[in-house]
């Protein structure tokens, strides 16, 4: 049982320091700490350039950025900057940077435990002895943790429980509708805006990583088959150079009467310019990224495909859902709210390997198995409810 904490901080500081979607999934802890806390001040730290998921957050009073490889100065730099200026810091990722930063800044720290599991259930997973070394230091300057359930625990349940302490009834912490905020939306660009027509669908084929992308004729198949029902496709990207080519592949693949009904605005949007995007879309399809994430949060029906991460972990939350868990870990197809994930065939499924060959470039076998005919069902449905 945990102990109560009647604690009531005047100013608490967020770390997050990894990707822009790892940043988005700390807003339902946010708006929990707000209740909790409502007169305290909210700062949050993370990376350069990926806290555009929290443009406009009104619980947020400043944002700290750092970068995810700083030199010493800007190390001394950050710990002046730091330097027990809060009272409580909420560490909402496991690694040792995180934790220093937290311990730097605050009197009192809560955090997340991690460990390496492999294998899909919890019968696969190895003795975590090392990892159990590792975080003893973490758990010995704070005052609660909670560890990582790589299959069975979202993460934003993961984050919410960082709170469990401070509630008489931890359980009071499910038993409302939990949402996520997406960002503040900005204007798009008179030279996309112009071009877009009222019915249109956002597709975003480009993940972080290659083990995370659809075949390239399968997002032929599905653009083919939305510009036939009428309806306009914008396909976007990050700037990155990989989804840039990527989207370049599958446009050169279209006919020429489907080519001339997609917008391509690969790299020429940013986070609040597409959040914007997706907020006027019938429906947003993209794979297993933090685009995904904000298409969900944005309440647009997104349909998210999925291939070696559990869902389980790591589906885009439906806002709105009560309860610690939306989905199944294994399910060829699952509605919750405005979300359906789609999984590839495959008792192997979700591996939580970087694909079949465990490293960045390998293809996943269970993605390259989901057939666009289910896409396109799910799809047809998100777009007639």
């Amino acid at each position: 049982m945990t102990a109560f904490s009647a604690l009531q901080p005047k100013k608490v500081l967020f770390i997050a320091t990894r990707q822009i979607g790892d940043v988005l999934v700390t807003t339902p802890l946010i708006l929990k700490a707000r209740e909790l806390w409502p007169d305290a001040e909210f700062h949050f730290l993370g990376y350069r350039g990926k806290l555009d998921m929290l443009k406009g957050n009104p619980d947020i009073t400043h944002t700290i950025e750092t970068s995810d490889r700083p030199k010493i100065k800007e190390y001394l730099s950050l710990f002046f900057k730091l330097f027990q200026r809060y009272d409580l810091a909420v560490v909402t990722q496991p690694s040792d940077r995180a934790y220093l930063y937290g311990l730097v800044a605050a009197r009192q720290r809560v955090g997340v435990l991690g460990g390496h599991p492999q294998g899909n259930t919890k019968q696969d997973k190895p003795k975590t002895s090392k990892s159990d070394r590792q975080n003893a230091w973490k758990k010995a300057i704070s005052l609660y943790t909670v560890d990582v359930d790589y299959f069975a625990q979202h993460v934003i349940t993961e984050k919410l429980r960082l709170l469990e302490m401070f509630y008489r009834r931890p359980q009071d912490l499910f038993d409302k509708p939990i949402a996520v905020t997406a960002p503040a939306g900005d204007p798009i660009a008179p030279s996309i805006a112009s071009q877009l027509q009222s019915s249109y669908v956002v597709v975003h084929p480009g993940p972080l990583t290659a083990y995370k992308r659809w075949p390239l004729t399968y997002w032929q198949t599905l653009l083919t088959w939305i510009v036939r029902q009428g309806y306009q496709v914008v396909l976007s990207a990050s700037p990155a150079k990989q989804d840039l080519q990527l989207n370049h592949d599958i446009l050169s693949l279209l006919d020429d009467s489907t080519r001339q009904k997609v917008i391509d605005t690969a790299g020429l949007l940013t986070i609040p310019q597409a959040g914007t995007l997706i907020r006027g879309a019938l429906a947003y399809v993209g794979v297993d990224t933090s685009i995904t994430h904000l298409a969900a949060a944005c309440n647009t029906p997104t349909i998210a495909l999925f291939g070696p991460t559990p869902p389980s972990n790591f589906g885009p939350w439906p806002n709105g859902f009560i309860g610690a868990q939306p989905y199944q870990l294994r399910a060829r197809s699952q509605t919750v709210g405005n979300v359906t994930i789609l999984q590839g065939p495959g008792e192997c499924v979700p591996c939580r390997k970087a694909g079949c060959e465990d490293h960045a470039s390998s293809r996943s076998e269970c993605l390259d198995q989901l057939d666009p005919i289910q896409v396109i069902e799910a799809l047809q449905s998100a777009i007639k409810k």
